[in-house]
C-alpha cells in the first residue's frame, strides 16, 4: 500500500500529538518566515510551492542557492530524520500555467494565472507546436534545477520530478533525465507533476502504470481518492490537501464553532482515515 501524505498549511500540526503516525506534506512557503521552528514530532515532506509561485508570478523568484539553504535550515530545525524529502523548484506544465489565464482578475485570485510565456497571454490560435516547445522548456528547467540543487546540497534529499502534460511529454522527460545522467529507475522516489486537476483520468492511470513498469517509484502530487482508487497500488506515495477545500464548502463538524473546518485537525484526520481505507481496499 502506498504511503499517503496529508497535505496541510498548518505548521503547528508538526507538533500536534493527534497526528502520530501521519506523514505531513507542507509547503516551504508556510515555514520560511518567523522564528526558528521547534523540532517536528512527525515525519514531514516539503513542497517547494512551485504551483503557486508560477501561477502568481510566472517564474521562480527564489534561486536554487537560496532554496537549497532554506531546505537545509528547515531540516536542521525540524530534524533531519523527520524531513524525508523535498521537492525541487520544478516547472509545472498545465496550459494555463504556461500561457496564463484570467488576467482581468487580481493576482491572488484562485483563477488568475500570470503565465510563464506572457507574450502569448490572451492570444488566440496557439498551436500544438508552441505548447510542445513550452513544455520542453519547462522540462529542461526542471531538470537543470534538480541537478543544480544536487550539486549545491548533495546531503539534502531532493527528489527528481517528471513534468509534462500529454503522456508523450512525460516519456520525453524521462529520456531527458537519462541524457543528463540521471537514471530515474535508481532513484528512491520520483515525483509525477502536473496531474492534480486530471488525476482521476484513465490517461494518467495508464501513464502511472507504464512508468512503474519502467522501474520508477512514483510519488503522485495532488492525487485524490478518485485517482488512488484507480491506480494507487502502482504508486509508492501520494499527497493531497483536498480535505481543506471540501471542508470549506461544507458545514463544520457538529459542535465546532468555527465558520468552516478548512483548517480543522479533526476534519483532516477523519478525511485521512477515510482515504487510508480507500488505499487498503485498492491494494493487492
Amino acid at each position: 500500500m502506498p504511503t499517503f501524505l496529508l497535505g496541510t498549511h498548518m505548521p503547528a500540526w508538526m507538533r500536534d500529538s493527534r497526528f502520530v503516525g501521519v506523514t505531513l506534506f507542507i509547503s516551504v512557503n508556510r515555514l520560511r518566515r518567523g522564528r526558528p521552528l521547534p523540532p517536528s514530532r512527525h515525519d514531514v515532506c516539503l513542497d517547494s510551492g512551485g504551483f503557486t509561485e508560477l501561477k502568481q508570478y510566472g517564474t521562480w523568484r527564489t534561486g536554487p542557492e537560496e532554496y537549497a539553504a532554506l531546505v537545509r535550515r528547515l531540516r536542521a530545525q525540524l530534524g533531519e530524520e523527520r524531513v524525508r524529502w523535498a521537492a525541487p523548484q520544478d516547472w509545472m506544465c498545465e496550459p494555463q500555467v504556461i500561457f496564463g489565464a484570467n488576467h482581468h482578475l487580481p493576482p491572488h485570485h484562485p483563477q488568475y494565472f500570470r503565465g510563464t510565456t506572457p507574450h502569448h497571454s490572451g492570444r488566440a490560435g496557439r498551436t500544438d507546436r508552441e505548447f510542445d516547445l513550452a513544455v520542453r522548456l519547462h522540462q529542461e528547467r526542471t531538470i537543470e534545477n534538480f541537478l543544480e540543487l544536487r550539486r549545491l546540497a548533495p546531503d539534502q534529499p531532493f527528489i527528481p520530478v517528471l513534468q509534462g502534460w500529454a503522456p508523450r511529454h512525460y516519456l520525453r522527460c524521462l529520456d531527458l533525465y537519462g541524457q543528463a545522467g540521471v537514471a530515474l529507475e535508481r532513484e528512491p522516489l520520483v515525483g509525477l507533476g502536473s496531474v492534480c486537476r486530471r488525476q482521476h483520468t484513465a490517461e494518467i492511470g495508464n501513464l502511472v502504470q507504464a512508468l512503474t513498469a519502467a522501474g520508477l517509484r512514483l510519488h503522485g502530487f495532488g492525487v485524490k481518492r478518485e485517482g488512488l482508487a484507480q491506480y494507487g497500488r502502482y504508486l509508492a506515495s501520494a499527497d493531497s490537501l483536498a480535505w481543506s477545500a471540501g471542508a470549506r464548502y461544507n458545514p463544520p463538524l457538529a459542535g465546532h464553532l468555527h465558520k468552516s473546518c478548512s483548517s480543522c485537525p479533526e476534519w483532516a484526520l477523519r478525511w485521512y482515515a477515510e482515504t487510508q481505507a480507500v488505499l487498503r481496499h485498492t491494494s493487492p
